[in-house]
């Protein structure tokens, strides 16, 4: 049976299926260009996110939990992924005197330069996965992915 026929014949539950099943499939054709593209610097797309939020706050350290609340996806292991950004020397954790139990992430020198041979490469993946899209065409699907997203976050938002 050809695409086409595929095509034609496929049916969803609803509209809403249709429309998340599309969200879906689009989200893994651009997270397998995104995969290829960290894989080839040994990092992966949230430890990426990771040290973007600890670059925004630099030289100020940054709370685990904030951190972890502050990621694009959620990581159900947040420990083990800042242990591997550390022992590749990209952050450093501190613990404050005031509260032991509270450990405070920094990015290093090294995650800085990690960040900035970055830079043009991420620039490059995200035209190459959406510059096909009309900068209107690009506005009107942030405004409809948010209206999307808006009922199901938590309060105050996750950006």
């Amino acid at each position: 049976m050809s695409q086409e026929s595929l095509a034609t014949i496929r049916k969803f539950d609803s509209q809403e299926q249709e429309v998340y099943l599309s969200l879906w499939r689009t989200y893994d054709r651009l997270k397998a260009i995104e995969d290829d593209l960290f894989g080839q610097w040994g990092i992966t797309s949230q430890q990426y996110n990771v040290l973007r939020i600890l670059q925004a706050a630099a030289p100020e350290p940054v709370p685990t939990l904030q951190i972890s609340n502050r990621l694009i996806s959620r990581a159900p292991d947040i420990t083990r992924m800042l242990d591997k950004l550390q022992l590749n020397g990209w952050i450093r954790r501190v613990r404050t005197e005031e509260d032991r139990r509270t450990v405070l992430v920094e990015i290093t020198d090294e995650g800085q330069q990690l960040l900035e041979k970055l830079e043009e490469p991420v620039k490059s993946l995200h035209i190459s996965q959406l510059g096909h899209l009309s900068q209107t065409d690009r506005a009107t699907l942030c405004q409809l992915l948010q209206k999307t997203r808006k009922p199901h976050e938590p309060p105050g938002g996750q950006w």
